[in-house]
């Protein structure tokens, strides 16, 4: 029997969560400026965050103990403008050293948060002030880059997530207001053998030959008397650091047109959100305006993915707005929003069933530029071969912390235009992320496309896919699964400029 991941385990867990209840950009801590910085004192930094472990309150009575940044969960809003060069003290309380990554930003391989590109740690109990020009515009995030291995309070695990938005220099303004959300799961365990939902994508075209090939290796592996290799489940689920019914609704009033944000900061999981009797006209995945923005009735985001998408409140009423998943909405992962005026307990109402197509966001008829270079990548799993986890590789290579910036398995010349070509030899989803670059989704399982830029694109199982980018921003790059548990046990591999 095929078991969800999310329902192996409904017994203890190992690790601790976080918390606060922001929702509008006000309400939600948002770092505006540095409230201590002396506007005489030329050195002061634009923005401070300080990392340490924290005890948030996720329900009542209900106290985690994480790392968070600046005391909460999630981190503060930081709001940047387009092109204005901001300095920012980053300090680091807790006896490891760090790595603050800035995901979805074109910054220097130095500043990006990846000590495999060459960053420098955040030092225990130290500190490390970077100055960058937030570029592009729209909406990002910051997250911890460490490696958590078999460490479950470790990496992304924990809480060290916290939105950017980087205002463009000219706003559409085509909404009343803005609300940010983040979905994270807390106390992870590990368990064998579950595998995700894997109806998640449309066009959903299985590659007989990666199925063949990647089914065969498993049986052979099963046969030896191995395990499945180890997965991830949780216990608590949450919202904006607060489980479903505990902490603030979010407020609105009829006829609003509210700009949702939506991050999934989970460390392994695929996560879904919807708002009974209500649509969402996505506008900017991963924070890159669509040419043809769409509705549809819910939103799938995969494992360091964003969502901005408009909401027509006009189903005046008390609504849970949640996963999809009944087990992990009444465990928590669901936000009241309630109308002006309503009262009454908060009603839920499942959804149609749903494939999430990036396509539906494309140009239509637009043809796609040929690349100066297509770039060939094979992703496969070996069954629980290291210490009972599964290792990764890309193209038969798993990437070891002895790797050096001169193995760089893939190398670029600046200005030229690359194509990606991925084949999927598993039969698990991977959200598949490149740094300091932003790429077009130019062909999902066979289907051409054009106009979608994102820098993560879920890949189904034994699917292919393709995606261009232009080497516009020199220095070493990192091409990972966002998923902590494949990144760090081998999915991983550099881009380096030539």
């Amino acid at each position: 029997m095929r078991l969800s991941r999310r329902n192996f385990l409904k017994a203890a867990g190992l690790l601790a969560g976080t918390p606060v209840n922001p929702l509008t950009a006000r309400a939600y801590g948002e770092i505006a400026a540095n409230p201590t910085a002396n506007p005489q004192n030329e050195a002061a930094a634009d923005y401070t965050l300080r990392i340490a472990a924290s005890p948030i309150e996720i329900a009542p009575n209900k106290i985690l103990s994480t790392t968070t940044y600046n005391g909460q969960f999630p981190g503060p809003l930081l709001r940047f403008k387009e092109g204005r060069r901001v300095t920012v003290d980053i300090y680091n309380d807790t006896d490891s050293p760090e790595q603050l990554h800035w995901h979805g930003q074109m910054v220097p391989a130095d500043i990006d948060g990846a000590a495999e590109e060459g960053t420098p740690f955040v030092p225990a109990q130290g500190q490390r002030r970077i100055s960058f020009v937030p570029q592009p515009s729209g909406y990002r995030f910051y997250h911890t880059h460490n490696r958590a291995g078999a460490d479950l309070a470790a990496g992304q695990y924990g809480g060290q997530v916290g939105h950017v938005y980087i205002e463009p220099r000219r706003e559409a303004g085509n909404y009343d207001r803005e609300v940010f959300l983040v979905l994270k799961e807390f106390e992870p365990t590990f368990s064998h053998g579950g595998d995700m939902p894997q109806d998640i994508l449309a066009r959903a075209t299985k590659v007989k030959a990666l199925e063949a090939k990647g089914e065969s290796a498993m049986k052979v592996s099963l046969a030896r008397g191995e395990p499945k290799g180890y997965e991830v489940g949780y216990q608590l689920f949450t919202i904006n650091g607060r489980m479903l019914g505990h902490g603030d609704p979010v407020r609105v009033r009829q006829g609003e047109r509210v700009l949702f944000h939506v991050l999934n900061g989970s460390a392994t999981e695929t996560r879904s959100v919807a708002l009974p009797g209500h649509f969402f006209r996505v506008v900017a995945p991963d924070g890159n305006p669509v040419p043809n923005p769409a509705i549809v009735p819910f939103l799938w985001i995969g494992t360091g993915e964003r969502v901005s998408a408009l909401v027509k409140m006009d189903r005046p009423g008390r609504w849970i707005m949640g996963d999809t998943d009944d087990d992990d909405r009444r465990r928590g992962m669901g936000i009241v929003l309630e109308y002006a005026g309503r009262t009454g307990k908060a009603q839920w109402m499942g959804p149609p069933k749903f494939r999430w197509d990036y396509a539906r966001f494309a140009k239509t008829g637009a043809g796609v530029t040929a690349p100066d270079e297509t770039f060939e990548l094979t992703f496969a799993k070996d069954n629980a071969a290291i210490e009972g986890f599964n290792r990764w590789t890309i193209n038969g290579v798993a990437y070891s912390s002895s790797n050096s910036p001169e193995s760089a398995s893939f190398h670029l010349k600046e200005g030229r235009h690359y194509r990606i070509h991925m084949r999927n030899e598993s039969d698990d989803l991977h959200p598949i992320h490149l740094h300091r670059h932003s790429f077009e989704l130019t062909n999902l399982s066979g289907m051409p496309t054009s106009g979608v830029t994102k820098d993560v694109v879920m890949l189904g199982g034994y699917q292919e896919i393709a995606v261009d980018f232009v080497a516009n921003n020199p220095g070493l790059t990192l091409f990972h699964c966002h998923q902590q548990l494949h990144m760090d046990f081998g999915f991983m591999t550099l881009f380096n400029y030539v």
